[in-house]
């Protein structure tokens, strides 16, 4: 299942690998894909963790955007 999540604050290379990084702590995802320029972030994962994912998120400093 893929999850995707527009973002607040992405930057740089160094954002998207301190996203990669502290997204794949949770053993259930099984990628993520920054896309810098867009502030997109596709991660996939074995269950809907949306949720989960989207406070882990908030709590690297990467909020999503509001619709």
């Amino acid at each position: 299942m893929k999850l995707e999540f527009m973002v607040e604050n992405v930057k740089c290379g160094g954002c998207a690998g301190a996203i990669q990084a502290g997204l794949r702590q949770n053993t259930q995802v099984r990628d993520v894909v920054v896309d810098v320029p867009a502030g997109r972030v596709t991660v996939e994962v074995e269950a809907d963790l949306r949720a989960e994912l989207s406070a882990a998120l908030k709590a690297l400093g990467y909020p999503e955007k509001a619709h």
